[in-house]
């Protein structure tokens, strides 16, 4: 890359942020398209790349440009303490739905019913994407490709496929929705073709969403304890319809 800067100006506007290194690293790892990448001391993140992740090493040391501290801060404010970032070429959407539309099935979809917290949204698609989920949808006004959302799931949005669809738009497959009034879920097998969805943090289910169910399930929860958080939801779903052979080795 003979103008990383110029570059990164030119792709910004268009592109996915790798904000950090593992977010950089799991993109690559996910056969992420990235034509820029910069760090501020390409040692110090070869060095991290030689100790968390040697798989990645190669290809980090062909993308890594150095810039000064101020060129990095200017291309991203916020920067991530391991003063690595990255543009990255967004999945195609139409691949995306067509990953989600595809039958039969080997793990479910996670559905977030109007979401409003960014970094909730991130925590779930990184959860997703450890449990090896066919992808993640969000309703709603929230955008899953937000950057602090991105930078919330650690880049693993490229380890699955994460859109933002409506009600009348979610994957084919039986609609298993998590409610308080719903049947306990220790005493039910989750399928692999499932639609696991989660209603906003504040207020639920939507009334569509709930229309659109099949089953309605609820998570064990000590009384007078109101609720969890959403990425603690989903991770305590997931567990569940894994621990009965579904997760991938």
């Amino acid at each position: 890359m003979n103008d990383p800067v110029r570059a990164w100006h030119r792709l910004a506007d268009d592109s996915v942020l790798l904000d950090g290194f593992h977010a950089l690293k799991h993109a690559v790892r996910f056969q992420a398209r990235i034509p820029v990448a910069v760090t501020t001391d390409r040692r110090a993140a070869l060095a991290l790349a030689d100790e968390l992740a040697p798989d990645v090493r190669e290809a980090l040391d062909a993308l890594l440009a150095e810039v000064p501290e101020a060129t990095l801060k200017a291309l991203v404010p916020r920067s991530h303490p391991t003063a690595v970032a990255a543009l990255a070429v967004r999945p195609s959407r139409v691949a995306n739905l067509e990953a989600l539309a595809r039958t039969p099935r080997s793990a479910p979809v996670v559905v977030l019913d109007n979401p409003r917290n960014l970094g909730n949204a991130g925590a779930v698609i990184r959860l997703a994407a450890g449990f090896g989920a066919t992808g993640v949808v969000t309703t709603g006004t929230l955008d899953p490709w937000h950057p602090t959302v991105v930078r919330g799931g650690a880049g693993l949005h490229f380890a699955t496929a994460v859109e933002r669809l409506t009600v009348a738009e979610l994957p084919p497959g039986p609609v298993f929705a998590l409610d308080p009034e719903g049947d306990d879920i220790r005493g039910l097998k989750l399928p692999d073709d499932a639609v696991l969805a989660f209603g906003s943090e504040r207020t639920g289910l939507s009334a569509e969403l709930r229309a659109r169910t099949d089953h309605l399930v609820a998570l064990p929860m000590r009384p007078q304890v109101s609720s969890y958080n959403l990425a603690t939801s989903v991770a305590m779903t997931l567990f569940h319809w894994s621990a009965a052979g579904g997760a991938p080795a």
